[in-house]
């Protein structure tokens, strides 16, 4: 079962569960579906619950706001560092399947999980002594990243987990250890078409997806995978955005009520066939990029709906050290779209059963044939 229904209904008091839109450099909390690396904007710590509530957490229970989150002063300097692109963790990112299993997605290079020899496709049978079948991607990251209520963890701490490959189970003890989240990845399956994956919207993440950009083959079409991307640094997503753009309106939104853009940088590519994959996991600044690209008509966009979350949310540092962070506006696409609640629609809605993927490279074959 998806925890982005969850995510929908009213929660009184949010404390590092999962990140999503950012801020003017912070993060704040959402879920999803799709694949969760650690350092994502999936497995924050959830800390152990102090003796009397925090000053943030007074504030963020009787504001009724749905997004807000408070934090303690440590979680918040964590949440420093994972907007860094930097977490502790295993190197593990999972992905829920349609059974319901938990199954290793990606390992990061050279991470504590890759030198115990865990692989790609791995099935996650357990974690800690814990059957991990039918749990949400997220409670699985957070256990894996030690941040669940019972443990303190940190690098050098250790997770053992039951692991299951053709047919052969097997257990790890695998030591956790600071890593930087690979944030933008790139991979060529397809001859002509290029898949750039952005995972985040963490710092440095635009830059790189330029670099990543710049270096497809001559003649190759690009697929800009947004798939699971729960969000990050709206400075990100605009400078993104202009990856793809020669300047213009990226989106508009406001701040107590005051009316503020963000617009592209001009010189981006507007040349090369582009196809956007979402899905219900594409949130917040994910979505963000995707509504300018289709406004702007300058892709393609190919999946299912997007989750729907277009708030604006801004830190208040209380009194004890704590952060509140709640919603101070919306923001809306180049043609006003808001993307509250209903999310965005795919130009191409792909349905249950049918490969995202492959349709992306059917539309990408069709732009490449028109020019």
């Amino acid at each position: 079962m998806s925890r982005a229904s969850h995510s929908r209904s009213p929660h009184p008091v949010r404390r590092g569960a999962t990140l999503a839109c950012v801020f003017l450099g912070v993060l704040v909390t959402g879920a999803a579906t799709g694949s969760w690396p650690e350092g994502s904007a999936s497995g924050a710590d959830a800390p152990a619950p102090d003796a009397r509530p925090a000053d943030a957490e007074v504030l963020v229970s009787r504001s009724g706001d749905r997004w807000s989150t408070a934090y303690s002063p440590e979680e918040y300097e964590r949440l420093r560092h994972t907007l860094a692109g930097e977490y502790v963790g295993t190197g593990i990112a999972v992905v829920r399947t349609a059974a319901g299993r938990i199954e290793v997605s990606e390992v990061h290079a050279d991470s504590p999980a890759e030198r115990a020899g865990v692989r790609a496709g791995d099935s996650l049978r357990t974690i800690d002594g814990v059957r991990v079948d039918g749990w949400a991607v997220t409670d699985a990251v957070a256990r894996l990243r030690g941040s669940d209520e019972a443990a303190a963890a940190g690098p050098g701490s250790t997770v053992r987990v039951g692991l299951e490959r053709d047919g052969r189970h097997w257990s790890a003890e695998i030591a956790r250890a600071r890593l930087t989240a690979e944030t933008v990845t790139v991979s060529r399956d397809v001859p002509g078409v290029t898949r750039v994956r952005v995972a985040s919207f963490t710092r440095g993440s635009a830059e790189l997806l330029r670099a990543a950009v710049a270096a497809v083959p001559a003649g190759d079409g690009l697929v800009l995978d947004l798939r699971g991307n729960a969000g990050g640094l709206l400075t990100e997503a605009a400078g993104a955005a202009s990856v793809f753009l020669d300047g213009g309106l990226v989106a508009t939104y406001d701040v107590h009520g005051e009316q503020r853009a963000l617009h592209a940088e001009p010189g981006g590519d507007t040349a090369t066939p582009l196809v956007v994959l979402v899905d219900g996991g594409t949130m917040s600044s994910a979505e963000l990029v995707t509504g300018a690209l289709q406004d702007r008509g300058r892709a393609v966009v190919v999946g299912s709906r997007t989750f729907g979350k277009g708030t604006v949310q801004m830190p208040s540092t209380q009194p004890d050290g704590s952060v509140a962070e709640l919603t101070v506006g919306h923001y809306a696409t180049p043609s006003g779209r808001l993307v509250d609640e209903d999310g965005l629609l795919p130009d191409l809605l792909v349905g249950p059963g049918e490969d995202a993927a492959d349709s992306a490279v059917t539309v990408l074959g069709g732009l490449a044939g028109s020019r």
